[in-house]
């Protein structure tokens, strides 16, 4: 049986800061991170989607944290196919952000932003969040190879956006298309009311790791402000239904992550501390998960 880590999608969402959650005493950068890692074992960095990561503050983020504990890292949205301002870049690379070749140069940088996290041991995975109007086809599988090509040796997870991967008709081979790059397969949990809705699949691409990420099940879900696509509070009854699924991916492979991303004030750190108590084992079943 893997290790089943459950945590969020960001510790430092300024609505989480204002919710409370972090005591008195706590609400600074360094005292958030080592409150958040005194009670879950895995986050994920989001801020690296917005800007690329800096090198001093993945040092940090190791010196302040567990041995043990784990960071999923998410790709700076050049590396993905985003549309990106050109004030999100360097300031030296502003000017020439339509020329192709700084693609180049903003890879070189992501690769040393996260380096003290992949020296450190640290890194559980760097997360490729595909934009929704990619789809199966030529196009994509090119950019596929082109970033396996660019992150050999890392842990990668790929989330696509677009419903029509997973769908019946293509989830083989999506599964297979992941599976030669070596990379991670993420599903998700989301309104499955939406035009764009991705199905709730949980298939298995490489044995190191699997990723379930927990959007919430807003109706605005594509629409909207961040807080309305986010704004959602799980029930246990919710969570619950995704025991088995969970359980049957740690029976195959060596570590889950299991991340709330629906961060509306502390709706993503509740629902992540009710997630571990479901999966604390009973008596009743026997055997362990692996929380920590």
């Amino acid at each position: 049986m893997g290790d089943i880590l459950v945590g969020t999608c960001s510790w430092t969402d300024p609505a989480l800061v204002r919710s409370g959650w972090y005591p008195r005493g706590r609400r600074d950068a360094a005292g958030r991170l080592r409150y958040y890692a005194e009670r879950f074992p895995v986050v994920e960095v989001d801020s690296t989607y917005y800007g690329l990561p800096a090198e001093r503050n993945s040092r940090l983020w190791a010196e302040r944290t567990p041995e043990r504990f784990t960071f999923d890292v998410k790709a700076f949205s050049m590396l993905t196919g985003h549309p990106t301002r050109p004030a999100a870049l360097p300031a030296d690379l502003r000017s020439t952000a339509r020329d192709g070749a700084v693609l180049d140069e903003v890879w070189a940088r992501f690769t040393a932003g996260i380096a003290p996290l992949r020296d450190a041991g640290r890194l559980g995975s760097v997360l490729f969040q595909f934009p929704p109007w990619l789809r199966p086809g030529g196009r994509a599988e090119e950019l596929l190879s082109d970033t396996a090509r660019r992150t050999r040796g890392w842990p990668v997870a790929v989330e696509f956006r677009h419903p029509d991967w997973w769908d019946a008709g293509n989830a083989e081979a999506t599964r297979a298309l992941l599976a030669s790059h070596g990379m991670a397969a993420v599903a998700v949990d989301m309104n499955q009311s939406v035009p764009s809705a991705v199905p709730p699949v949980a298939p298995v691409t490489v044995p190191a790791l699997s990723v379930v990420r927990f959007h919430g099940r807003s109706a605005s879900w594509g629409q909207g402000s961040k807080e309305d696509r986010f704004r959602y509070a799980y029930d246990e009854d919710e969570l619950r239904a995704w025991l088995p699924r969970l359980r049957a991916l740690a029976e195959r492979t060596e570590e889950v992550h299991v991340l709330f991303n629906n961060c509306c004030a502390d709706a993503a750190v509740r629902a992540a501390e009710s997630m571990t108590r479901l999966l604390e084992p009973s008596p009743a079943r026997g055997g362990t998960e692996h929380l920590f």
